[in-house]
């Protein structure tokens, strides 16, 4: 995977895993941009998710991560825009097929859920795996809904 500056989301429930994903990236040798949230302080992650997604649909942040309690609420949000395609993974072989199969440009990951040490596997998965192309393309380009 081509990484250029990695875009950071998240609410107050997953602050503290966005934490340990700025550490990872900067061992790695990645730059980022934090979109917030800043705290644990408890917000709202629409409030972040949507300038991530446009960040991300722009190519100003190629590829972004997204956590929140769950990762749900923050997946949903950042599927809203039409160049979006957030995958939430819980584990290694989901970051896995997310990238080979889908081409996802957003790692979601669900704060209250999963360990550092699960977050590193899901992150070396992710970066490590390239998209597969082929009937997976014809798939991804059915995905936006035409008007």
């Amino acid at each position: 995977m081509e990484v250029k500056t990695i875009g950071l989301a998240s609410d107050h429930a997953g602050y503290e895993l966005k934490q340990f994903v700025k550490e990872y990236l900067t061992k790695k040798g990645y730059t980022f941009k934090d979109f917030g949230t800043n705290s644990t302080d408890s917000c709202d992650y629409p409030d972040f998710a949507h300038p991530l997604a446009e960040a991300v649909e722009s190519g100003e942040c190629y590829p972004g991560i997204a956590i929140c309690g769950s990762g749900e609420g923050i997946a949903i949000t950042l599927n809203k825009h039409q160049g979006i395609r957030a995958a939430l993974s819980w584990i290694p072989e989901i970051a896995h097929l997310a990238r080979q199969h889908n081409n996802a440009n957003v790692l979601v990951m669900p704060g209250r859920f999963i360990d550092t040490k699960t977050a590193e596997a899901i992150m070396d998965e992710y970066f490590s795996t390239e998209f597969e192309g082929g009937r997976h393309q014809n798939r991804i380009d059915k995905i936006p809904v035409k008007k």
